[in-house]
């Protein structure tokens, strides 16, 4: 995963010893050397992530941090604060300034690179809700959007750690903010109590039976529990392991000895995004309607995709976003399925395409159905290579088992035709509609149940003729 990152300090070195280490990971680097320049930045260029030094002349850190976050263009974007300073007072101050979390100087590599890419998932991921509720609120239904202040009490906690006086006193520490805090001893109790009601996890790293970081890989792993809020805590020598988990899906942590207040500043923001996160879920599926999706396949529809299009292309035009790409594709001699099975034998056919078209792609791709057998996928951020690749993978699932038909339980034998496009600067949803149906156009004249990209590229490739 690559991301934009601005990094801001008043010391030259400071900015390039960052710069080279992001650098080394691919990350792209926007370099600031004082906190106005810094402003001006962060609202021209959205960047992912901003790393924030403490400790500047004319305006400090935990400024900037506040003017961030009193911005609407600037305010979801995730701040590190890196600073020498290890006071918890400090450390205090710049969450209460709206920081994500601090990295203390020198930076550990570790701790470096796991931070930055859970920060750019979760803004990735609020990103993606809140374009979907927006294109929602387009067609009616926009009530109940947006984020409202509001204070954190009756969260439910689950608690993973030993029964002990520190455990206890975590308890005791978030009754203001906790309607019930569940306190278990092992991984078998966790997944044994979770339950849907839970909105965040703390999950201490130290324990006798079982590995808590396959734990965090398992929760990850399950749809109930894929975006619900993991805290880790852990001693001071664990920060390796501290970066495995951030890396396999952990929001946050907590370093022993927890600090009374870091630990409910920690915890309010952890529950309140989780609830922004299921307001902003909740309205997106409350504002879908009959205009919106496909009553067959329960997809999109060309309404929907088109809306939807039309943001992403505007990013790539306006603002160099990564890679839009498009897969088109339809079945195979379809007219032959409803000719053996009827119509409700076809229906079921299209039914069960849209249910493996949407197992082999990621939760934040779309996928929608135009009309009759033809459908897309639209892959915010895949460049054309891996959206051929994804298109490849679609059409060996498809091909690999028969379809049954439930009203007959006769199977019929399933192929598809695959055009794959990226969107360009400069480019409209009409261009990049048209260069997905050439290629699966091609695809259909060159022998049918294969892949073809804009630019040229076969899946699978053509066998080599003998000479």
């Amino acid at each position: 995963m690559t991301a934009r990152v601005l990094v801001v300090d008043d010391v030259e070195l400071n900015v390039k010893l960052l710069e080279a280490k992001l650098s080394s990971e691919y990350f792209q680097v926007i370099p600031a050397f004082n906190g106005p320049t810094a402003l001006d930045l962060a609202e021209a260029e959205l960047p992912d992530i901003i790393l924030l030094d403490v400790m500047m002349p004319r305006m400090d850190g935990f400024e900037v941090c506040r003017r961030l976050k009193a911005n609407p263009r600037t305010t979801d974007i995730p701040v590190v604060m890196v600073t020498a300073l290890s006071d918890i007072a400090d450390r205090l101050r710049g969450l209460e300034a709206g920081a994500d979390d601090f990295l203390t100087k020198p930076v550990n590599d570790i701790a470096l690179f796991a931070r930055v890419r859970s920060l750019v998932r979760l803004k990735r991921m609020m990103e993606e809700l809140r374009l979907r509720e927006e294109i929602c609120g387009r067609f009616g239904n926009p009530e109940e959007s947006g984020e409202h202040a509001e204070a954190i009490t009756g969260a439910h906690i689950l608690l993973v750690e030993q029964q002990g006086f520190g455990a206890s006193r975590i308890a005791e520490t978030l009754s203001p903010l906790a309607q019930s805090v569940r306190q278990v001893g092992s991984g078998d109790e966790a997944n044994a109590t979770l339950d849907e009601a839970v909105e965040l996890i703390i999950l201490s790293l130290s324990m006798p039976d079982g590995d808590p970081l396959r734990l965090v890989s398992q929760w990850r792993a399950s749809e109930p529990f894929r975006q619900l809020p993991i805290l880790l805590l852990a001693d001071e020598g664990e920060l390796p392991r501290l970066a495995k988990g951030l890396d396999l899906g952990a929001n946050d942590y907590l370093i022993r000895p927890v600090d009374r207040n870091e630990l409910l500043a920690r915890v309010r923001s952890q529950v309140r995004r989780k609830r922004l996160q299921d307001r902003l879920r909740e309205n997106y599926r409350r504002s879908l309607s009959l205009a919106l999706t496909d009553e067959l396949t329960g997809l999109y529809n060309r309404r929907y995709v088109v809306a939807h299009l039309e943001e992403l292309v505007a990013r790539v035009n306006n603002d160099g976003a990564a890679d839009t790409s498009l897969m088109m594709f339809d079945v195979d001699h379809f007219k032959q399925v409803n000719d053996k099975f009827g119509h409700p034998g076809g229906d079921d056919a299209l039914r069960q395409l849209a249910d493996r078209a949407l197992r082999g792609v990621r939760s934040i791709d779309l996928v929608a159905r135009l009309g009759g057998e033809e459908f897309v996928v639209v892959m915010p951020e895949t460049p054309l290579q891996a959206a051929t690749m994804v298109a490849e993978r679609l059409r060996k699932s498809v091909a690999g088992e028969p379809f049954l038909m439930h009203g007959t339980g006769d199977s019929v034998q399933v192929t598809i035709s695959i055009g794959v496009a990226v969107a360009q600067s400069g480019d409209t949803v009409d261009a990049l509609l048209q260069r997905a149906d050439d290629a699966l156009y091609q695809a259909k004249n060159s022998g049918r149940n294969k892949v073809v990209a804009q630019d040229g590229a076969v899946m699978p490739p053509p066998l080599a003729v003998a000479s």
